[in-house]
């Protein structure tokens, strides 16, 4: 029994073969889903030839001990923005041995919302050793948490495979 859902757990197992055939690897950054994007890769069986690591940073000093998100971005765009997504998904690629990363940062409710940022607000970001990099900005709505959560794992596994399209 898996702890995922069949169809998130059908596309992880998608990437994890197609980068395994291809030699890549991957570097996850995540804020907003604590974990649950490198949990579903490494659900799967073979996962340790594509997942290289990991990071979970949670708190601004996170981001800049970790992943090298500069205190400037964070002061003047936030956590939940386009730069500090772009920022995570650099530093993920750029401190780990990966081919291709990938990075969240949001609000899964069910409080810290605004009206600028409200509950369901996601920045994804994913870059590539080649140069690619895409940026989606989510607006999921209020889903709840585990609704916010997944929808976001959901859209970082099509992420990743639209970032290795770019690169090749």
């Amino acid at each position: 029994m898996s702890l995922f859902p069949d169809d998130l757990e059908k596309a992880a197992r998608t990437i994890i073969e197609d980068f395994a055939r291809r030699g890549l690897t991957i570097a996850t950054a995540e804020s907003c889903t604590g974990g649950l994007i490198a949990g579903l890769l490494t659900e799967i069986a073979g996962s340790s030839a594509v997942v290289d690591r990991g990071y979970v940073t949670y708190s601004n000093q996170a981001k800049m001990d970790m992943l090298g998100v500069p205190s400037l971005t964070l002061e003047t765009y936030g956590a939940v923005s386009r730069e500090t997504a772009l920022g995570m998904a650099h530093g993920a690629l750029y401190r780990s041995s990966a081919s291709i990363s990938v990075a969240v940062t949001g609000i899964a409710g069910p409080g810290g919302g605004s009206d600028e940022k409200p509950v369901g607000l996601v920045h994804l970001a994913s870059a590539s050793r080649s140069g690619a990099i895409l940026h989606h900005t989510m607006r999921y709505g209020d889903l709840g948490r585990e609704g916010i959560r997944l929808a976001t794992v959901r859209t970082a596994l099509i992420l990743l495979q639209e970032v290795h399209e770019h690169s090749t």
